[in-house]
């Protein structure tokens, strides 16, 4: 763990009534834990890595034939319909074409049409996936993203790009690149080659997940939409949903109707 990352105050929590349902927000990653969320047919911006956890599910891609499986990749903006088989699903998403996506895509060894299916470690990820609750540790967390990825979210050893992360996380308002690089005494081009290789993915996709990692920790604090909206410098509330809708699928009024732990986690832990 950095010096930098020590410093970081513990993360906010909102504790739903049972715990029954999680959500883990990391800039770059998100994890949700819980009761199946029923939705209908639709797609994301972002990779989803879907795990059945007491029994299959299966995948119906629009247009397109089904899957049944236990574990699942499904790409960025392929539309799909997931149906559940069981009572509880975890779902991790992911960055396309981020360090950690490319490695979690090389570990699943069936599936057609851009869904894969069966995760080479599948038995071990299912048992330590039927443990995860809204209790438990971010770190036992962290390590199970980390399985099925099989990538190590790596250290930020670069404090050039480990101030521009924290940066980007603390803002009010939203930065642009050619700020931070001419703090930190680099071109604008240089600033972007350098980010993605310390962090594995863009600048601008990094800055889309620190404002939802804002808003996030408005809500995890309790409050409402519209003052998590502005926390993380959206436009107005329907600017928010509309934008995580297009990123993760479904409105954040479909998760947060259910009452929610949510735990916002710093990325250079």
């Amino acid at each position: 763990m950095s010096a930098l990352s020590r410093t970081c105050p513990p993360p906010p929590v909102r504790e739903a009534l049972g715990g029954e349902a999680a959500v883990w927000l990391w800039p770059g990653r998100a994890l949700y834990a819980g009761p199946s969320l029923r939705l209908g047919p639709h797609s994301g911006a972002v990779a989803c890595v879907a795990v059945g956890v007491d029994a299959p599910f299966t995948v119906r891609r629009t247009p397109g034939g089904e899957l049944r499986a236990r574990t699942a990749l499904i790409p960025p903006r392929v539309r799909h319909h997931l149906t559940a088989g069981g009572d509880r699903m975890v779902f991790l998403y992911l960055d396309p074409g981020s360090a950690e996506d490319r490695a979690c895509r090389a570990r699943f060894t069936a599936g057609d049409h851009g869904v894969m299916t069966g995760h080479e470690a599948e038995a071990g990820l299912l048992i330590r996936a039927a443990a995860i609750s809204a209790h438990s540790p971010d770190r036992r967390i962290a390590a199970w993203t980390d399985e099925v990825t099989g990538h190590r979210t790596p250290s930020f050893t670069d404090p050039r790009i480990a101030a521009a992360m924290r940066r980007l996380i603390a803002a009010d308002e939203p930065l642009p690149a050619a700020l931070l690089a001419a703090e930190l005494g680099l071109s604008e081009s240089r600033f972007l080659r350098l980010f993605r290789d310390r962090t594995g993915t863009s600048f601008r996709r990094f800055r889309l997940w620190a404002q939802m990692h804002r808003a996030a920790r408005a809500l995890a604090a309790g409050e409402n939409l519209t003052r998590a909206a502005a926390d993380g410098y959206f436009a107005s509330p329907s600017h928010f949903s509309t934008a995580f809708h297009a990123m993760f699928g479904l409105p954040p009024s479909a998760l947060l109707s259910r009452g929610l732990t949510i735990r916002c986690l710093d990325p250079l832990v």
